[in-house]
C-alpha cells in the first residue's frame, strides 16, 4: 500500500490517513438529482454549512450540471451562479472548498475568491488550466471521461476500461507535473462515459489506479448505474449510494464523493474501522 503524504490546500491540510467525505453543492437548477435545490444563494450556503455540521472534509461547488445530454454554460453565467457561493464559503466555512468547473476563466476567479482546489472534469483537457493551477500552487482533481457530457452516454466502448483509463492518468499527471502542479488527485469517472459494466469493473479493481502514487477519489453518489441496478429514481439511491461507498472504502478510495453526507460519513467510518482505520 502506497502510503499517501498531506496535501496542502491553501491555508489547511488535508491527510489521508482516514477517508475524507467531500460534499456535493450543485448551485444549479438541472442537476440530475438536485437541480434547483440550492440555486439561491443563501439556501447553497445554508446547505453547505449543514454539510460541514454533518462531516464534510470538503465542500464542491458546482454552477453547471454534467449530466448525461447537458449542454456548456458560459463562463460568464456559470461565474454568477457559483462565485457569490464561493465567496462567501470562503469567509464562513472551516474545510477547504472545491471549485468543479473545467474553465479556466471561473476556475481564476473562485482561486482568487478563496477556493482551494480545482474539480476539473475534463482532466486538465485545456493548457491554461494546467498554468493557472500551478500558478495557484493548488491540488486539481483530474477526472477520466469518454467523450462530453453531451454525448459521453451515447455509446461509450472500451477495449479495456481500467488499462484506458490508467493509460489517460499516466498522460494526464504527467502533462501536470511537467507543467508546474505538484498535487494531483484522480478520478476513474464513475458515469462519465461507461456502461453500467463498466462502472462495476472501475469498483472492482480501484487497486489499479493506486500505482500512480495519488489520492484516489470515487463519486458513486445516486449516480444512473445505482438505478440501473435497483431500478430506482436518484432520490431512492441512498442506500445503493452507501453501499458504493463502502465498496469504495474497502477497495482503495481516498476520498468520496457524495450528496448525503450525514448517512455517507456514518458508513465510511465503520468501514474505515474494519479497515483499522480511526
Amino acid at each position: 500500500m502506497v502510503t499517501l503524504q498531506p496535501m496542502a490546500c491553501g491555508s489547511y491540510t488535508v491527510s489521508f490517513d482516514r477517508t475524507l467525505l467531500m460534499g456535493v453543492l450543485n448551485v444549479t437548477p438541472d442537476s440530475f438529482s438536485d437541480g434547483g435545490l440550492f440555486f439561491d444563494e443563501e439556501t447553497a450556503v445554508t446547505h453547505a454549512q449543514h454539510m460541514v455540521r454533518d462531516g464534510a472534509d470538503i465542500i464542491d461547488v458546482g454552477g453547471e450540471s454534467t449530466r448525461p445530454g447537458s449542454a456548456s454554460l458560459s463562463a460568464k453565467e456559470e461565474l454568477e451562479r457559483v462565485l457569490p457561493v464561493v465567496t462567501r464559503l470562503a469567509h464562513e466555512l472551516s474545510v477547504p472548498i472545491s471549485i468543479d468547473t473545467y474553465k479556466p476563466a471561473v476556475a481564476k476567479a473562485c482561486l482568487k475568491a478563496g477556493a482551494h482546489l480545482v474539480n476539473d472534469i475534463s482532466g486538465l483537457s485545456n493548457p491554461e488550466m494546467v498554468t493557472l493551477i500551478a500558478k495557484h500552487d493548488v491540488p486539481v482533481i483530474i477526472m477520466h471521461m469518454q467523450g462530453t457530457p453531451t454525448n459521453m452516454q451515447d455509446h461509450p466502448t472500451y477495449e479495456d476500461v481500467i488499462k484506458e483509463i490508467n493509460m489517460f492518468f499516466h498522460e494526464r499527471i504527467t502533462l501536470a507535473r511537467n507543467g508546474g502542479i505538484k498535487k494531483v488527485i484522480i478520478d476513474p469517472g464513475i458515469g462519465f462515459g461507461k456502461t453500467l459494466e463498466h462502472n462495476l469493473l472501475i469498483f472492482k479493481h480501484l487497486d489499479a489506479f493506486a500505482t500512480h502514487g495519488c489520492p484516489l477519489l470515487v463519486g458513486p453518489s445516486r449516480k444512473s448505474f445505482i438505478g440501473k441496478i435497483t431500478g430506482l429514481p436518484p432520490q431512492e439511491r441512498l442506500e445503493g449510494t452507501i453501499a458504493a461507498v463502502t465498496v469504495a472504502v474497502m477497495n482503495g478510495a481516498q476520498i468520496v464523493r457524495v450528496h448525503d453526507v450525514k448517512e455517507c460519513k456514518r458508513a465510511i467510518q465503520v468501514a474505515d474501522a474494519i479497515r483499522g482505520v480511526q
